[in-house]
Protein backbone atom coordinates (compact mmCIF):
# COMPACT_ATOMS: atom_id res chain seq x y z
CA UNK A 1 0.00 0.00 0.00
CA UNK A 2 2.65 2.40 0.87
CA UNK A 3 4.48 1.30 -2.78
CA UNK A 4 1.47 2.33 -4.51
CA UNK A 5 1.26 6.13 -2.18
CA UNK A 6 4.46 6.98 -3.35
CA UNK A 7 4.14 5.75 -6.95
CA UNK A 8 0.62 7.83 -6.61
CA UNK A 9 2.68 10.45 -5.16
CA UNK A 10 5.46 10.47 -8.17
CA UNK A 11 2.73 10.29 -10.85
CA UNK A 12 0.88 13.33 -9.66
CA UNK A 13 4.09 15.58 -8.87
CA UNK A 14 5.12 14.82 -12.55
CA UNK A 15 1.90 15.86 -13.99
CA UNK A 16 1.84 18.90 -12.27
CA UNK A 17 5.14 19.42 -13.25
CA UNK A 18 4.50 19.26 -16.89
CA UNK A 19 1.20 21.35 -16.74
CA UNK A 20 2.94 23.85 -14.84
CA UNK A 21 5.64 23.91 -17.79
CA UNK A 22 2.84 23.62 -20.46
CA UNK A 23 1.34 26.84 -19.04
CA UNK A 24 5.06 28.59 -19.02
CA UNK A 25 5.44 27.87 -22.89
CA UNK A 26 1.74 28.88 -23.24
CA UNK A 27 2.51 32.21 -21.99
CA UNK A 28 5.96 32.58 -23.48
CA UNK A 29 4.74 31.59 -26.77
CA UNK A 30 1.93 34.48 -26.32
CA UNK A 31 4.43 37.14 -25.12
CA UNK A 32 7.19 36.33 -28.00
CA UNK A 33 4.03 36.83 -30.64
CA UNK A 34 3.27 40.54 -29.08
CA UNK A 35 7.22 41.10 -29.20
CA UNK A 36 7.63 40.92 -25.57
CA UNK A 37 10.95 39.22 -26.28
CA UNK A 38 12.91 39.79 -22.61
CA UNK A 39 9.73 38.12 -20.83
CA UNK A 40 9.75 35.52 -23.16
CA UNK A 41 12.81 34.80 -23.21
CA UNK A 42 12.85 34.54 -19.08
CA UNK A 43 10.00 32.64 -19.02
CA UNK A 44 11.60 29.87 -21.62
CA UNK A 45 14.56 29.66 -19.51
CA UNK A 46 12.38 28.83 -16.74
CA UNK A 47 11.06 25.87 -18.08
CA UNK A 48 14.85 24.70 -19.05
CA UNK A 49 15.43 25.05 -15.35
CA UNK A 50 12.82 22.82 -14.22
CA UNK A 51 14.83 20.21 -16.48
CA UNK A 52 12.99 19.97 -19.72
CA UNK A 53 14.16 20.35 -22.70
CA UNK A 54 13.05 20.02 -26.62
CA UNK A 55 14.52 20.99 -30.00
CA UNK A 56 11.46 23.34 -30.38
CA UNK A 57 11.94 24.66 -27.00
CA UNK A 58 15.64 25.96 -27.75
CA UNK A 59 14.86 26.98 -31.18
CA UNK A 60 12.44 29.42 -29.67
CA UNK A 61 14.50 30.59 -27.44
CA UNK A 62 16.79 31.15 -29.63
CA UNK A 63 14.27 32.95 -31.84
CA UNK A 64 13.85 34.87 -29.14
CA UNK A 65 17.94 36.25 -28.65
CA UNK A 66 18.12 36.49 -32.19
CA UNK A 67 15.22 39.31 -32.04
CA UNK A 68 16.86 40.71 -29.14
CA UNK A 69 19.66 41.06 -31.26
CA UNK A 70 21.88 38.95 -28.28
CA UNK A 71 23.77 36.88 -31.39
CA UNK A 72 25.74 34.41 -29.03
CA UNK A 73 22.67 33.38 -26.98
CA UNK A 74 20.56 32.89 -30.05
CA UNK A 75 23.35 30.40 -31.62
CA UNK A 76 24.49 28.93 -28.53
CA UNK A 77 20.17 28.01 -28.81
CA UNK A 78 19.88 27.48 -31.99
CA UNK A 79 23.18 24.88 -32.00
CA UNK A 80 21.03 23.41 -29.04
CA UNK A 81 18.42 22.69 -31.11
CA UNK A 82 20.54 21.10 -33.87
CA UNK A 83 21.87 18.85 -31.88
CA UNK A 84 18.01 17.25 -31.23
CA UNK A 85 16.97 17.99 -34.48
CA UNK A 86 19.96 17.53 -36.51
CA UNK A 87 18.01 17.76 -39.63
CA UNK A 88 15.24 20.55 -39.29
CA UNK A 89 16.20 23.02 -41.79
CA UNK A 90 14.41 25.83 -40.28
CA UNK A 91 16.81 25.53 -37.18
CA UNK A 92 19.99 25.40 -39.52
CA UNK A 93 18.62 27.92 -41.08
CA UNK A 94 18.23 30.53 -38.61
CA UNK A 95 21.55 29.43 -37.29
CA UNK A 96 23.10 30.51 -40.57
CA UNK A 97 22.01 33.83 -40.54
CA UNK A 98 22.89 33.94 -36.67
CA UNK A 99 26.00 33.31 -37.43
CA UNK A 100 26.09 35.31 -40.60
CA UNK A 101 25.66 38.57 -37.87
CA UNK A 102 28.48 37.97 -35.96
CA UNK A 103 32.16 39.41 -36.56
CA UNK A 104 34.32 36.51 -37.02
CA UNK A 105 33.94 34.49 -40.65
CA UNK A 106 36.26 31.70 -39.89
CA UNK A 107 37.26 29.58 -42.84
CA UNK A 108 37.13 25.72 -42.29
CA UNK A 109 39.57 23.53 -43.08
CA UNK A 110 38.72 20.98 -45.74
CA UNK A 111 38.15 17.57 -44.12
CA UNK A 112 38.50 14.04 -46.15
CA UNK A 113 35.66 13.42 -47.85
CA UNK A 114 35.03 10.21 -45.81
CA UNK A 115 34.88 12.17 -42.78
CA UNK A 116 32.33 14.50 -43.80
CA UNK A 117 30.40 11.19 -45.49
CA UNK A 118 30.65 9.60 -41.70
CA UNK A 119 30.05 12.78 -40.07
CA UNK A 120 26.56 13.50 -42.11
CA UNK A 121 25.47 9.85 -41.40
CA UNK A 122 25.78 10.75 -37.34
CA UNK A 123 23.61 13.49 -38.02
CA UNK A 124 21.59 12.76 -40.24
CA UNK A 125 19.11 10.84 -37.73
CA UNK A 126 18.71 11.92 -33.92
CA UNK A 127 19.82 9.07 -31.35
CA UNK A 128 16.33 8.08 -30.88
CA UNK A 129 16.14 7.31 -34.65
CA UNK A 130 19.73 5.73 -35.12
CA UNK A 131 18.89 3.49 -31.73
CA UNK A 132 15.69 2.24 -33.76
CA UNK A 133 17.09 1.38 -36.56
CA UNK A 134 19.66 -0.66 -35.20
CA UNK A 135 17.37 -2.09 -33.02
CA UNK A 136 14.98 -2.88 -36.21
CA UNK A 137 17.91 -4.29 -38.26
CA UNK A 138 19.09 -6.60 -35.57
CA UNK A 139 15.27 -8.06 -35.26
CA UNK A 140 15.56 -8.26 -39.02
CA UNK A 141 19.02 -9.91 -38.79
CA UNK A 142 17.30 -12.61 -36.30
CA UNK A 143 14.33 -13.82 -38.07
CA UNK A 144 16.51 -14.29 -41.54
CA UNK A 145 18.75 -16.39 -39.24
CA UNK A 146 15.45 -18.31 -38.23
CA UNK A 147 14.25 -18.70 -41.73
CA UNK A 148 17.76 -19.90 -43.33
CA UNK A 149 17.98 -22.08 -40.40
CA UNK A 150 13.89 -23.28 -40.24
CA UNK A 151 13.05 -23.66 -44.56
CA UNK A 152 13.64 -26.34 -46.35
CA UNK A 153 13.39 -24.85 -49.67
CA UNK A 154 17.23 -23.73 -51.02
CA UNK A 155 15.70 -20.49 -52.73
CA UNK A 156 14.22 -19.02 -49.03
CA UNK A 157 17.62 -20.63 -47.16
CA UNK A 158 19.29 -18.16 -49.68
CA UNK A 159 16.98 -15.54 -49.36
CA UNK A 160 17.47 -15.07 -45.67
CA UNK A 161 20.75 -16.47 -45.69
CA UNK A 162 21.92 -12.76 -47.89
CA UNK A 163 19.57 -10.88 -46.45
CA UNK A 164 20.72 -11.49 -42.98
CA UNK A 165 24.17 -10.46 -43.92
CA UNK A 166 22.93 -7.26 -45.15
CA UNK A 167 20.54 -6.58 -42.13
CA UNK A 168 23.99 -7.68 -39.91
CA UNK A 169 25.42 -5.27 -41.50
CA UNK A 170 23.04 -2.68 -41.29
CA UNK A 171 22.99 -3.64 -37.36
CA UNK A 172 26.74 -2.82 -37.13
CA UNK A 173 27.10 0.51 -38.36
CA UNK A 174 23.68 1.23 -37.27
CA UNK A 175 24.85 0.82 -33.91
CA UNK A 176 28.61 2.47 -34.16
CA UNK A 177 26.15 5.41 -35.21
CA UNK A 178 23.87 5.63 -32.59
CA UNK A 179 27.13 5.19 -30.55
CA UNK A 180 29.10 7.73 -31.66
CA UNK A 181 25.88 9.98 -31.41
CA UNK A 182 25.53 9.32 -28.05
CA UNK A 183 29.22 10.12 -26.99
CA UNK A 184 28.52 13.64 -28.81
CA UNK A 185 25.41 13.89 -26.34
CA UNK A 186 27.53 12.68 -23.52
CA UNK A 187 30.80 15.39 -23.87
CA UNK A 188 30.82 18.95 -23.39
CA UNK A 189 33.25 19.08 -26.60
CA UNK A 190 32.07 22.35 -28.07
CA UNK A 191 30.89 25.78 -26.34
CA UNK A 192 29.71 29.28 -27.79
CA UNK A 193 32.51 32.18 -26.76
CA UNK A 194 30.27 34.83 -25.22
CA UNK A 195 32.84 37.62 -24.08
CA UNK A 196 32.63 40.04 -26.91
CA UNK A 197 36.80 39.78 -27.21
CA UNK A 198 39.11 37.27 -26.35
CA UNK A 199 42.64 36.77 -26.20
CA UNK A 200 43.65 33.19 -26.86
CA UNK A 201 47.13 31.79 -25.22
CA UNK A 202 49.51 29.66 -25.84
CA UNK A 203 48.78 27.98 -22.41
CA UNK A 204 46.41 28.07 -19.52
CA UNK A 205 48.73 31.00 -17.94
CA UNK A 206 47.33 35.36 -17.99
CA UNK A 207 51.19 35.69 -18.66
CA UNK A 208 51.84 33.21 -21.86
CA UNK A 209 51.62 34.05 -25.66
CA UNK A 210 49.06 36.05 -27.01
CA UNK A 211 47.70 33.92 -30.24
CA UNK A 212 45.27 35.37 -32.02
CA UNK A 213 41.61 36.95 -31.14
CA UNK A 214 38.32 35.80 -31.08
CA UNK A 215 34.79 37.18 -31.07
CA UNK A 216 31.30 36.20 -28.94
CA UNK A 217 29.02 34.36 -31.12
CA UNK A 218 32.33 32.12 -32.18
CA UNK A 219 31.72 28.33 -32.10
CA UNK A 220 35.00 26.65 -30.60
CA UNK A 221 35.65 23.01 -30.17
CA UNK A 222 36.90 21.67 -26.39
CA UNK A 223 40.00 19.71 -27.07
CA UNK A 224 41.51 19.98 -23.28
CA UNK A 225 40.82 21.09 -19.49
CA UNK A 226 43.02 22.58 -17.12
CA UNK A 227 41.73 23.92 -14.24
CA UNK A 228 39.30 27.56 -15.01
CA UNK A 229 41.18 26.90 -18.74
CA UNK A 230 39.97 25.43 -21.66
CA UNK A 231 41.84 24.62 -24.75
CA UNK A 232 39.92 25.01 -27.56
CA UNK A 233 39.87 24.70 -31.86
CA UNK A 234 38.45 26.81 -34.19
CA UNK A 235 36.95 26.23 -37.57
CA UNK A 236 40.19 27.22 -39.29
CA UNK A 237 42.33 24.85 -37.03
CA UNK A 238 43.86 26.97 -35.13
CA UNK A 239 44.29 25.69 -31.32
CA UNK A 240 45.14 27.70 -27.76
CA UNK A 241 43.31 28.36 -24.60
CA UNK A 242 41.15 30.58 -23.01
CA UNK A 243 38.69 30.85 -19.64
CA UNK A 244 35.85 29.38 -18.81
CA UNK A 245 33.87 32.31 -18.02
CA UNK A 246 34.21 33.09 -21.73
CA UNK A 247 32.14 30.60 -22.96
CA UNK A 248 29.04 28.65 -22.49
CA UNK A 249 28.66 24.58 -23.48
CA UNK A 250 26.69 23.13 -25.21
Amino acid sequence: MKKFLVILFLLSATFAWADDNNLLLDEANKLYSQNEYQQAATLYQKVIDSGFESSELYYNLGNTYFKLDDMPRAILYYEKARKLAPGDDDIQFNLTIANNRIVDKIETVPEAFYVRWWENLVYAFSLDTWGWISLTAFGLTVLMLLVFLLSNIVWIRKTGFWSGIVFLILFGISFLLAQQKHTSFSRDHQAIVFTPTVTIKSSPTDSSIDLFVIHEGTKVQLTDHVGDWYEIEIANGSVGWLKEEDIRKI
